[in-house]
């Protein structure tokens, strides 16, 4: 009697975790249903999402990728302000339908959750002061520097330089602070952050440099959650269509190009591929 009891539990459980994947797997039918696609963004990552000083919204190239993938689907566009450690397991726990933000695919975020094709292409550097004395990698082995929390810069300045003291901070802003007052000798963030806060410091910027060695190469894409095929397909779609358009060049131009604070002449990567980082 008891084996056919816990036969039966058995039985209701692996129904209950049937049918709630079943209803996982209709998430874009429930995107559709409330009329809204919740995108989680970071806010703090100029020129993928910030706020814009004088309207207090959150704008960027990242929050432009998701309103053409909200148009598509025909519904409203909510944009939900994260911090970097938190943005996969919002996503998993189903506060927010997608991620636009600042996220490096790689192999361990494959194994909980799936990927857009790659939106942008980025190395990871460092940021010191000009007096500091430091000329490259090795030499920040045994010393203090600062990054972000929950990104995956903190493993891969490990792994570039064995012996470095990380310290973390929530948002990228806050880093650089603790650069500026001495509470670490360098700033590891991607390539692209480090030269908007390098600019904004406006005459100040020559106290400080970027070393010239990447110690990442970060492909970023939008994250899904896992198993969500039927979404992933209209993502996919609307950034492919986006590139054959000219849409997503406009798009860079209008975040990065020469006529911004970055001043990048081109852009060297297409939305065509799905690329992990290696």
């Amino acid at each position: 009697m008891r084996f056919s009891r816990l036969l039966f539990v058995q039985a209701l459980l692996a129904s209950s975790l049937f049918a709630t994947q079943a209803a996982r797997a209709d998430q874009l039918d429930d995107i559709k249903k409330k009329g809204e696609l919740v995108v989680g963004v970071l806010g703090t990552d100029e020129p993928n999402s910030f706020i814009d000083p004088k309207t207090r919204e959150i704008i960027g190239y990242e929050v432009d990728l998701a309103r053409a993938i909200a148009t598509r689907l025909g519904v409203k566009l909510q944009v939900k302000q994260l911090a970097v450690a938190a943005r996969i397991p919002e996503l998993q726990q189903g506060h927010v339908d997608l991620l636009a933000a600042s996220l490096t695919h790689n192999k361990e975020r494959e194994a909980v959750i799936d990927f857009s094709l790659t939106t942008f292409v980025t190395g990871q550097k460092v940021l010191v002061k000009a007096d500091s004395g430091i000329q490259d990698l090795a030499a920040l082995s045994g010393k203090k520097v600062v990054t972000i929390k929950g990104g995956t810069q903190e493993p891969n300045i490990r792994k570039a330089v064995p012996g470095v003291d990380v310290v973390t901070f929530d948002t990228g802003p806050q880093a650089f602070q603790a650069l500026q007052q001495g509470k670490g000798v360098a700033f590891v963030n991607d390539e692209v952050s480090l030269l908007d806060q390098h600019a904004k410091l406006g005459a100040a910027a020559s106290q400080y440099r970027i070393l010239a060695q990447n110690i990442s190469v970060e492909p970023l894409a939008i994250g899904i959650r896992k198993g969500e095929k039927r979404l992933k397909a209209e993502v996919d779609g609307v950034l492919s269509s986006l590139e054959k358009a000219g849409e997503a060049d406009k798009l860079f131009v209008k975040w990065y190009g020469p006529d911004t604070r970055l001043k990048f002449p081109k852009r060297t990567f297409k939305i065509d591929s799905d690329r992990v980082e290696s």
